[in-house]
């Protein structure tokens, strides 16, 4: 998908961070935009801005675990414009972290069931009527750098975003036929609210935590994302691997490399010797090569002396403090 304007955009998590880059730069494109949204503030910010603009963009509420709300924000989108959109952007996601271990049904229920099932509920409901108004199209996914790098303490998350992208790339090889496009995105620290969720989005029946989540763990969290990538930045490079026809797209300078390092891994653990090489591998310090990617990933620089996000005094990342089963002192 090269030609933009006069197009119709569908995004979800439109209203704030990682999604609002989303509708700005594919408005400014001069793209039809409607995005859906879960906070009524962030929706009220977004269109004050797109209404200075003159943008022709519309907000519709939406959690993307509503299946019938999914069918009815698409009705929607094509009693506005006559048409399904030629690019729908699923962007929305939560997080929350803690030791895997720790995990209750609730914690995985709403990560992902957001994460995971919001991009599927997105995919069930549009590409079927994409398709039958035959215009082709583009159809992206924004993903993480956890798709590659299963993390223990943050597993909902990184899991949902792995299958994710192996779906993804089911639905590229199956749309293709029908001149439909598919791109991954997979951004790793971004400049968003993602932080605010699991406080103040989180649904009441999912609140059954094991993580230590609250105020001060949040707050430190939202430190670690200001030095994240600027939303609008992350859009322009989105889209242009849109343009490209790129699948994957990691949006920084070594992004193949990237990439590459991870699939050794892989490619290591398929054997013993492998598998205990990677094991050891994890007690070294990064070369020079890894720490200028984290660097980048992260938003900052990081050095030998760089202390893990994860040690840290304000509970973050750790167990609930009744559960008697985790070892707060493990290494890995």
């Amino acid at each position: 998908m090269k030609d933009f304007s006069g197009k119709i955009a569908f995004i979800t998590g439109g209203a704030s961070g990682t999604g609002f880059g989303q509708a700005q730069i594919f408005s400014e494109a001069g793209m039809k935009v409607v995005f859906g949204y879960v906070t009524e503030s962030h929706m009220v910010e977004a269109m004050a801005y797109f209404k200075e603009q003159k943008a022709d963009v519309h907000a519709i509420k939406l959690d993307v675990m509503d299946r019938e709300g999914y069918a009815r924000a698409a009705d929607e989108v094509e009693r506005l414009y006559g048409s399904p959109p030629d690019l729908l952007v699923l962007t929305a996601g939560v997080n929350a972290f803690g030791p895997v271990e720790a995990s209750t049904y609730e914690d995985f229920d709403w990560v992902v069931g957001v994460c995971f099932w919001g991009v599927v509920n997105g995919l069930i409901t549009f590409v079927p009527r994409m398709i039958k108004a035959g215009k082709g199209g583009h159809v992206t996914a924004t993903l993480s750098w956890g798709a590659f790098n299963a993390d223990p303490n943050a597993a909902p998350y990184t899991a949902s975003k792995a299958a994710i992208l192996n779906l993804m790339e089911s639905y590229q090889k199956a749309l293709k036929p029908y001149g439909i496009g598919v791109s991954a995105l997979c951004p790793a620290n971004i400049k968003s609210r993602i932080y605010e969720t699991a406080l103040k989005t989180r649904p009441e029946h999912l609140k059954n935590t094991g993580y230590n989540v609250n105020e001060q763990t949040q707050e430190y969290l939202a430190s670690i994302q200001q030095h994240g990538m600027e939303p609008r930045l992350l859009a322009e490079r989105h889209k242009m691997g849109i343009e490209s026809g790129q699948f994957i797209i990691v949006p920084y300078s070594d992004g193949p490399r990237m990439v590459e390092i991870e699939i050794e891994r892989f490619m290591l653990y398929a054997s013993p010797e492998g598998t205990r090489l990677v094991e050891d591998r994890r007690g070294q310090p990064p070369s020079e090569e890894q720490l200028r990617m984290m660097s980048e990933r992260e938003g900052y620089e990081i050095t030998l002396d760089t202390p893990s996000i994860f040690t840290t005094d304000s509970g973050f990342a750790k167990a609930r403090g009744d559960l008697d089963w985790v070892d707060g002192n493990k290494k890995p």
